[in-house]
């Protein structure tokens, strides 16, 4: 029976995490197809490119919500500490693969879209330990008008969810599994915005902000 109940936590948070909130958003907001737009990403980045800050603001806060709903499922149902790790990472999974946006390419083979997971793996660190978020959004916000790449600005969101985990876990606050969440989360940030980092390493990628004036 916890075997049965473990495996069911790990489905459920892929698929509540593969919820497109993004491309239906924009939808909503647009009637366009989010997934033709920029990146083609569902993620709050691209979604304020397609429909506007509001738009991109409202799908960040989804992801995050639906990530950090997982880990509170998980800790109802179970007591053990790997799965409410491994919930969220789940959920990351089905945010960036999503099931839902199961479609074809040119060349025949089925592809799975979703986002980057930057908004997700903050909703992960929310769920497992909420405080987090009142350092990962500021730090988050500097880095995003300091540097001025989303991409770094993505990335740097699991970073930090290593950082803290790893101290709160050395200080005896927390398991040492939520620190492989935020490793397991920023392995997958780095595999899906690996266009980015290409684009980072060879001077083209996008700037934002003051920086892209600047420019």
């Amino acid at each position: 029976m916890e075997i049965l109940i473990d495996a069911s936590i790990v489905l459920a948070s892929y698929l509540f995490g593969a919820i497109p909130f993004g491309l239906i958003i924009v939808r909503m907001f647009t009637g366009k197809d989010v997934r033709t737009i920029e990146s083609g990403r569902t993620g709050g980045t691209n979604v304020m490119r397609a429909a506007g800050w509001a738009a991109g603001l409202l799908t960040a806060i989804l992801d995050v919500l639906k990530v950090a709903a997982t880990v509170w499922l998980a800790a109802w149902l179970t007591p053990n500490e790997w799965f409410h790790a491994l919930a969220p990472v789940a959920a990351i999974l089905g945010n960036n693969y999503s099931i839902f946006l199961a479609k074809r390419d040119e060349h025949g083979r089925w592809r799975l879209g979703g986002g980057a997971g930057g908004a997700a793996s903050l909703g992960g660190a929310l769920g497992l330990w909420w405080p987090s978020i009142l350092i990962i959004l500021p730090v988050g916000a500097l880095i995003w008008f300091g540097v001025g790449y989303a991409s770094v600005t993505t990335m740097s969101v699991a970073f930090m969810v290593i950082v803290i985990f790893v101290l709160r876990a050395a200080l005896g606050l927390s398991p040492w599994q939520y620190v492989l969440y935020g490793v397991l989360a920023e392995l997958l940030l780095i595999w899906a915005l690996r266009p980015n980092i290409k684009r980072l390493l060879g001077g083209t990628e996008r700037l934002h902000g003051w920086r892209a004036k600047r420019h």
